[in-house]
């Protein structure tokens, strides 16, 4: 039987987690949910379901679910499905806090459901490429992600907006805990942190240097990771990576270095993302981004908005 699976929060992303559930052969859409009724029925004429403007009424209806509603609707949402033994996809981040964020994940692993959360990077075909053969230990890693400014998702911070990517990546690749954090940033557009900067040092040495802003005139989202005679350059938006590897000893007139140089297609990570969730139920495995992996990059979002904001008093 296909997994009956529904979205709650159809806006603009919850629209799109919609669209992926109906292109998944392993799942059925059985509806899509949102407190706006005009727009929970626009969704489900144009995916030909049922539209539900109250989330109580989806338990019994549904195996699993995607939560792409606001940031602080999480944990409401999220407890009542698990308590259900209904499995949960929710989207970035996990919960406002991370005292909602352990709860949560305490009670999956107490009802025994999935509970993934959407940080799609980790999907990405350019980082799929290159984390298992060249990613071994990374020491100094640099990123840049910056967008033009968007009304939505402004009810949180730009760490939590958008920086939080580049934290849950960085977090599975250091195999260590963060030792200390130091941030700066600033409200521009908005009463919350729109731009942000972040320095975070582990226990094993790496360092981490982490640049994030959501009033700029341009999209960007590089990724930089040093390692013991290595450089590699991950480009999230265009899919391209560059790879220079010291190949030997340096000589008089020669340059021992190998470059490598890698277009990936695009792909469609969010598609990624939802299929595996639903093969992770049905096949009975781990999910690839676990409730605790969530909670991992909202503790370090945590700790950087803290200082961050310290600076600004």
């Amino acid at each position: 039987m296909s997994l009956r699976t529904a979205v709650v929060g159809v806006g603009h992303l919850g629209r799109y987690h919609a669209q992926k559930y109906k292109m998944i052969p392993e799942a059925v859409l059985a509806g899509v949910c949102d407190n706006n009724r005009e727009q929970a029925e626009k969704v489900a004429v144009e995916l030909q379901v049922k539209a539900f403007t109250d989330a109580r009424e989806l338990l019994g209806k549904v195996d699993a679910v995607t939560i792409a509603a606001s940031t602080p609707a999480h944990f409401g949402l999220c407890q009542m499905f698990i308590e259900s033994g209904v499995h949960v996809l929710v989207e970035k981040p996990i919960t406002e806090t991370s005292q909602e964020g352990a709860r949560l994940c305490e009670l999956a692993d107490k009802k025994g459901v999935r509970l993934q959360v959407g940080h799609v990077e980790r999907f990405n075909p350019a980082l799929k490429a290159v984390r298992e053969k060249k990613l071994r230990d990374p020491l100094f890693i640099e990123c840049h992600r910056l967008a033009p400014f968007k009304i939505r998702s402004t009810e949180v911070d730009v760490v939590l907006d958008l920086m939080i990517h580049d934290l849950d990546v960085i977090l599975s690749l250091v195999k260590s805990a963060p030792a200390k954090v130091s941030a700066v940033g600033t409200p521009v557009l908005t009463k919350k942190l729109d731009i942000a900067n972040a320095r975070i040092e582990f226990e094993s040495g790496a360092v981490a240097n982490v640049t994030a802003s959501r009033v700029s005139q341009n999209t960007q989202r590089k990724f930089r990771v040093f390692q013991r005679d290595q450089y590699l350059s991950i480009d999230f938006q265009a899919g391209e990576v560059n790879l220079l590897t010291k190949t030997g000893e340096w000589t008089e007139g020669d340059i021992p270095l190998e470059h490598e140089s890698h277009s990936m297609e695009k792909g469609d990570a969010l598609f990624d993302e939802t299929r595996d969730f639903v093969l992770s139920i049905v096949e009975n495995r781990p999910v690839i981004v676990s409730g605790w992996d969530g909670l991992k990059a909202l503790k370090l979002a945590e700790e950087i908005i803290k200082d961050a904001q310290r600076r600004l008093r």
